[in-house]
């Protein structure tokens, strides 16, 4: 086992005298004491010299401020009372907002609505910044039943999509043009599913031509899909039944396609993409400009990517690029730099003569420039490290996150975009933590969010050149100030390597009053898939601190599959293994930890969500002397009943290798049990279904096993609806906690319901 240097500690902390101060669950969970304040989404404007901000008083009032990037200075742009409506006294509250290519006119979202995941339906109004005026589009249509406005390239037009057809809408007159009329039921355009959604990031789906003529769009038809239906129990006497249109593993996909309308003749020509609309997928479509529309289309196996361009004006298709890998594709990376939602656009180089793309060929994440009309494949990144993900690119440099050195850390590097420069650090090297950047268009500024194992997140709008400070956005004074009163953890980074031979980062967040002679129990928490990454250098967050106050230690370690910066090879592993492969890695990391003097092996606990609720099931299955206690909230217990997208990328499709899927799943090793075990499931999870919970439930019952189970009425897949519901449940995890791996074996500290703490 090799031990890492200690990184992460907060300076301003650190030269602070704490006050011994112990915290409660109501400390977490009622008032404002630690409350981590984040950044208000920006947007870039006049070239990256400005932005804008939205800010609000205490009154709720929103004030919109153009934000001078050199200086940092502001200036007010839009008053409240140029947000209220004409016969309102009330202000629209905006939600979000787009401005248009000249940046004479603001398109306001508001009053919105949600659709599958997230709230994209609502009302939309557009502000004239020269005249003042306020105007709402589609006021024929009900309220909160538009989606994706936005406005055509010379501003005289607004386009949106209402239910599940594309209109346009003159921003003068008024008139309302209807261009599809084929969508409604299971028939959509101009957006998608909830697979498409959720598993590819789509959710705008239609694009104007720069000329203005014409829209390209998706059409998907959700007409084979299944329905799943969730039960609402508590809003009558009554269950209503809540129907979701869901494909689960090994069903087919929607059937989809793009189309072109002319918005003169109302017509739609199909894009004549070759293989079945049914067994391929679109996750990405864009106007390169006025002729030519770039088309991203993938196999269901998602192992072959092909990216077509098509000429509108000609008629002609041509295959510019096509990517293989035997395990699967990544159209959007999965890395704690990416998670913002986009519309998977393909970057664009070289005044529109060539593209970027990220692929794995090498045994490496790399950028490569690709040139549209020779197919030239030029590496910009090269080395023995992954990129994680994109950041922007200048007309002369690629600006990216990585952490060559580190997987648990995340630094800017840039390189030159004509291949011949190497690798150069932007971040200062003296910095730790987990960086991200949103650049400025031209390069030259940046908003720099940081944070590290005991520092909250704060932001600061740099200049790029020499990462000065310009103004100081976000600095979580407040936070850090109630920070500094608290008895705080030691945290380190360590590398432990299994009998399997592998490197596994770990980070381990010691009991306050850490006293090396003692032991304490341990509690592990996991995720284990390929979507999140959890022993990185990012503030460990308040119910940690309260259990290393309590005497745990808290153990994060990140196996084979999850996306580390470890190569491909590294990540990719898991193809066709999740629930084998990843829980070997864990267990037999977990083994190594263990052996640290302090680490105590007969009290242990594993704890996850989502895909570490998965885990935790399947490590408490299937090495039950491992571990006494799990607790496991909205686990997929048995990968059949997930989304095909997600479960067929990683899991390939269960009619060709069903005894993969039946090896990883908790169910099939559930008769194992040992320990103790809690599960805990929104029914209105429309995520990991409701359904997963009675699957793993029947099959402990079945076997006689004795377990405990919570159920969160109508909650989804995170459980934060309804008043109380996150003091509830974390007070219910660190109850049950205490009470099966108590901290001594005479004293056990247990969180009451009101949420003080008393010793019995």
């Amino acid at each position: 086992m090799r031990t890492l240097i200690v990184i992460g500690l907060n300076l301003l902390l650190a030269s602070l005298p704490a006050q011994n101060k112990t915290i409660t669950i109501d400390d977490l969970y009622t008032g404002s004491t630690f409350y981590e304040e984040r950044q208000s989404p920006i947007k870039w404007i006049h070239g990256g010299s400005a932005y804008v901000t939205i800010e609000t008083n205490q009154y709720g009032r929103q004030f919109i401020f153009e934000n001078q990037s050199e200086y940092g200075s502001k200036t007010l742009l839009i008053s409240p009372d140029q947000l209220t409506p004409e016969h309102s006294d009330n202000p629209l509250f905006i939600e979000d907002y787009t401005f248009s290519e000249d940046e004479t006119k603001l398109l306001l979202f508001t009053n919105s609505q949600r659709v599958w995941r997230a709230n994209t339906r609502g009302d939309y109004w557009v502000l004239d910044l020269k005249t003042k005026a306020l105007k709402q589009l589609g006021e024929k249509f009900p309220p909160s039943s538009l989606l994706f406005a936005k406005f055509s390239s010379d501003n005289s037009q607004v386009s949106y999509v209402h239910d599940m057809n594309i209109y346009v809408e003159d921003f003068d007159s008024g008139a309302v043009e209807q261009l599809t009329t084929s969508g409604g039921g299971d028939i959509i355009n101009g957006t998608f599913d909830w697979a498409y959604e959720e598993e590819f990031n789509c959710r705008d789906g239609f694009r104007w031509n720069p000329d203005g003529k014409s829209i390209a769009y998706w059409n998907i038809d959700a007409s084979s899909i299944g329905t799943f239906y969730m039960i609402n129990n508590t809003d009558d006497v009554y269950s209503r039944p809540i129907p979701l249109r869901y494909p689960k593993a090994g069903d087919d996909p929607s059937a989809a396609k793009v189309g072109i309308v002319d918005l003169k003749s109302k017509k739609t020509h199909w894009i004549p993409l070759p293989g079945d609309h049914v067994q391929n997928y679109i996750p990405g479509m864009q106007w390169i400009d006025e002729e030519r529309l770039l088309i991203q289309q993938i196999n269901r196996h998602q192992n072959r990517l092909r990216i077509y361009v098509f000429h509108a004006r000609s008629k002609k298709l041509e295959m510019v690029y096509e990517e293989y890998e035997d395990t699967w594709v990544d159209i959007k990376v999965p890395d704690i730099t990416a998670r913002e939602r986009g519309e998977n656009l393909v970057r664009l180089i070289d005044n529109n003569r060539a593209f970027l793309r990220m692929n794995e060929i090498d045994g490496w994440r790399h950028v490569y420039k690709i040139d549209f009309k020779s197919g030239k494949k030029t590496l910009l990144t090269e080395g023995d490290y992954d990129v994680a993900s994109i950041v922007v690119n200048t007309k002369d440099h690629l600006y990216f996150h990585a952490s060559p050195e580190n997987s648990t850390q995340r630094f800017l590097y840039r390189v030159p975009l004509d291949g011949s420069g190497k690798l150069e650090r932007v971040s200062p090297d003296n910095m730790i933590g987990i960086n991200l950047y949103k650049m400025s268009p031209d390069g030259k500024y940046a908003l720099h969010t940081n944070s590290a194992t005991r520092k909250p997140s704060t932001v600061d709008l740099i200049k790029i050149t020499d990462h000065s400070t310009v103004k100081n956005l976000v600095t979580n004074e407040h936070f850090i100030s109630n920070l500094a009163e608290l008895e705080m953890p030691e945290v380190s980074f360590t590398e432990v390597q299994t009998p399997s031979g592998q490197n596994i980062d770990v980070r381990i967040i010691k009991p306050t009053n850490f006293d090396p002679n003692q032991k304490y129990p341990v509690l592990f928490h996991v995720y284990g898939e390929p979507w999140s990454q959890m022993a990185t250098d990012h503030f460990i967050g308040m119910w940690n601190i309260l259990l290393a106050q309590q005497g745990y230690v808290i153990v994060d370690l990140d196996n084979r599959g999850t996306p580390c910066l470890k190569g491909s090879e590294w990540r990719k592993s898991i193809y066709k293994k999740i629930g084998v492969l990843n829980v070997l890695d864990m267990a037999e990391a977990t083994q190594e930890v263990l052996k640290i003097e302090y680490m105590d092996a007969n009290r242990t606990a594993v704890w996850g969500w989502s895909g570490g609720g998965s885990s935790t099931l399947n490590l408490l299955f299937q090495y039950p002397d491992l571990y006494g206690t799990g607790i496991a909230v909205a686990p997929v217990s048995d990968f059949r009943i997930y989304d095909n997208i997600y479960q067929e990328r990683y899991m390939g499709l269960p009619q060709e290798n069903m005894e993969d899927y039946i090896a990883g799943a908790a169910t099939s090793h559930a008769k194992n049990l040992k320990g103790n075990l809690l599960i805990v499931h929104g029914t209105g999870d429309d995520n990991v279904h409701y359904q997963s919970l009675e699957l793993v439930a029947n099959e402990l019952i079945k076997h006689n096993k004795q377990f405990d189970m919570m159920a969160y009425p109508n909650r989804a897949h995170g459980i934060r609806e309804g008043k109380n519901t996150r003091r509830h449940l974390y007070t219910l995890l660190t109850n049950y906690l205490n009470e099966h791996v108590p901290v001594n074996d005479h004293v056990v500290t247990k969180v009451l319901k009101h949420g003080k703490t008393s010793e019995q």
